[in-house]
């Protein structure tokens, strides 16, 4: 059966607007408005692009799990079926007729609400209206440049964060109450929760999504997590979502072959199928696949005012050579997908357009130029790319013992050349602690003493250290053992002096950064650093981060080894009076030094090509960070970044 009348509805202005022909233009970046299940009535109309389908049929608890045929639009390839009545949060799915003969029961692909694993139907359901407590954040996100703020984020995997005794998941609303003021106590800017989207298995941690548009049931109902996001913002906390646009499951009831053919995915099966993942790629160039994706972006900044995305598995998306695939080249004899390229400009132009102060990331493992720069300038248009590079060389250099370091220092030196040549995040992610990597402390090649010391070095480098910063959740505790997806964190390590003191040290460090303007204001231009000295033979790094003001700097000092080194010369540019503020080796860390080294007066001497010099202790595996508090010629006050 087909209709030739489709279903219309008003725009803001002007003509009446066809919302499935914008989709198939791929120019509908609200489609979850019109595709999906919607109340229109005394009833609910079910819409469906299902282009090559011999028939739909809708079935449910509504019609017993009957067939109730659906009619198809004859130019958008969207089914539509309607069923009278209220039928809120029942279940049901499309029973899908492929030419072949073979019948496939589906899920919707534009649910907002999915039955909890491992069922795998989709449910009626709406957003409801919500009385929002925001509205200050928001116009402050509006004016948000996140190139001269502070940027710390605590990435979460919500379903082992914290759990109740007998195992069962927190949902949104006890995550609200516990994990928000956790994270504001801590000095993190911005939660990055691992995705939320449905999908069927656990072990994927949400990257293997069946329902974009429906917030996992795992975790409770759509209107919970808007509370929570809600919640967030009123604590000062920015949601950043990770977001998966680049692949999805092979489980029948998903997206894979959606009406019997190449739906979702391209049309030739080695360029669909990720071997390696066991998961479906994206067919870019297809404009129903840039609406479906566009407005999936859309739908979680709009409808649940999430501050951001990060887009998981970016290299997958632009190299047609992803991890040694065979490839035909692209029409300009290369390896790239141009039209993935071309997606993620318009995805990026769009919300860049309508929602500034949103934050657009992409996790990219290559070298591929210009991420970060504007779409009008020839780039990608994203905010920031994780820097992949740093955070591989640090990693092996902390796996490599001490005394064979100072034989590659190009692992801890090497991001200097590159940290300006795109707007970078820090990122120590769940990735590097799972899968036999081992934890951040555990990765460290020497005893259980010296590998917290290790710890705690590292992450003293990281923050100071030009670049936006992420760090995992087991990362805020020191946990000795890598990630489990299946249980909470090691909270009860807190009970240990060496992971409270750690956790005290990341709240310090948050405070620090976020305080001080020179290690935030200016970190994406090259001026943000004085590179001091990072070939010395001791495994030692000085620099001095500045800001945007010529007296307001740090000074950093990076000792790798295991030894303690007395009387270090550091180079400073000003005469006057600096102050240690951070020592990583003070037993309030875990280490083993009661009190700071205080004060040091600048002596008149060239060092590190500085005119002037102060001379510090530099504890074995430690960081020390040091700000001027009486500079000649400057009434600048020592603030105590404890209070």
């Amino acid at each position: 059966m087909t209709i030739n009348k489709r279903s219309k509805v008003p725009a803001k202005a002007g003509p009446v607007v066809d919302p499935g022909y914008l989709f198939n233009k791929g120019e509908n970046y609200q489609a979850y408005r019109y595709l999906g299940a919607h109340r229109e009535g005394e009833g609910w109309v079910f819409r469906v692009w299902a282009p090559r389908a011999a028939h739909i049929e809708l079935t449910g608890e509504f019609n017993h799990w009957g067939g109730q045929p659906m009619a198809r639009q004859e130019d958008t390839g969207i089914w539509e079926g309607r069923v009278d009545g209220d039928v809120e949060g029942a279940l049901y799915k499309y029973r899908i007729f492929h030419h072949d003969g073979k019948v496939v029961l589906k899920s919707d692909p534009f649910a907002f609400a999915s039955e909890v694993r491992p069922g795998t139907a989709s449910r009626v359901s709406e957003l409801q209206p919500m009385t929002w407590h925001d509205a200050n954040w928001l116009r402050q996100r509006r004016a948000f440049n996140p190139y001269k703020n502070p940027l710390s984020i605590y990435e979460v995997h919500l379903g082992s964060w914290m759990r109740h005794p007998d195992g069962r998941f927190y949902n949104y609303s006890e995550l609200k109450e516990r994990l928000i003021p956790y994270v504001s106590e801590m000095g993190y800017t911005h939660i990055e929760i691992m995705p939320i989207m449905e999908h069927p298995n656990d072990e994927s941690w949400g990257y293997q999504v069946t329902g974009f548009y429906s917030p996992t049931s795992r975790y409770g109902t759509a209107e919970m997590f808007r509370e929570f996001v809600d919640a967030a913002h009123q604590a000062g906390i920015g949601i950043i979502l990770d977001w998966v646009p680049s692949h999805y499951v092979t489980d029948e009831h998903g997206l894979r072959y959606f009406d019997g053919t190449a739906t979702y995915e391209p049309m030739d099966y080695n360029k669909a199928y990720n071997e390696g993942w066991g998961t479906m790629h994206f067919d870019f160039s297809k404009h129903e696949v840039q609406s479906f994706l566009i407005s999936n972006a859309w739908y979680y900044i709009n409808e649940f005012h999430v501050d951001g995305l990060r887009l998981d598995a970016v290299s997958s998306m632009i190299y047609l050579d992803y991890a040694g695939k065979s490839f035909i080249p692209n029409e300009q004899g290369g390896n790239t997908d141009l039209a993935a390229l071309e997606f993620l400009k318009q995805l990026n132009t769009v919300i860049r357009a309508h929602f500034p102060g949103v934050l657009m990331m992409a996790e990219e493992s290559t070298a591929y130029a210009g991420m970060t720069e504007p779409v009008e300038e020839g780039g990608l248009g994203f905010h920031y790319k994780w820097n992949m590079g740093w955070m591989n060389d640090i990693l092996r250099y902390i796996e490599i013992l001490p005394e064979h370091r100072v034989f590659n220092q190009r692992l801890l030196n090497f991001s200097f050349m590159y940290a300006f040549k795109e707007k970078y995040i820090l990122p120590f992610s769940h990735d590097e602690v799972v899968h036999g990597k081992k934890s951040l402390v555990e990765k460290q090649p020497m005893d259980l003493y010296n590998k917290f010391a290790g710890f705690r070095l590292l992450m003293s480098y990281m923050f100071m250290h030009p670049g936006k910063k992420l760090n995992f959740m087991t990362n805020d505790i020191a946990q000795w053992m890598e990630w489990r997806y299946y249980t909470e964190l090691e909270w009860v390590g807190l009970q240990n002096e060496k992971h409270a003191g750690a956790q005290n040290l990341m709240r310090q460090l948050n405070q620090l950064y976020s305080r001080e303007r020179c290690l935030y204001e200016n970190e994406t231009e090259s001026d943000c650093i004085d590179i001091l000295d990072v070939e010395n033979p001791q495994c030692l790094v000085k620099f001095l981060r500045r800001g945007g003001r010529k007296k307001d700097f740090m000074v950093c000092l990076f000792n790798f080894d295991y030894a303690q080194l007395e009387g270090i010369r550091i180079g400073v540019p000003y005469e006057g009076v600096y102050e240690e503020v951070i020592n990583t080796e003070l037993r309030e860390f875990g280490g083993v030094w009661n009190e700071t080294q205080g004060r040091f007066e600048s002596k008149k001497g060239e060092t590190d090509g500085m005119p002037y010099y102060i001379e510090v202790i530099s504890p074995s595996l430690s960081g020390l960070i040091i700000r001027p508090v009486a500079l000649k010629g400057d009434r600048r006050r020592s603030i105590d970044i404890k209070n």
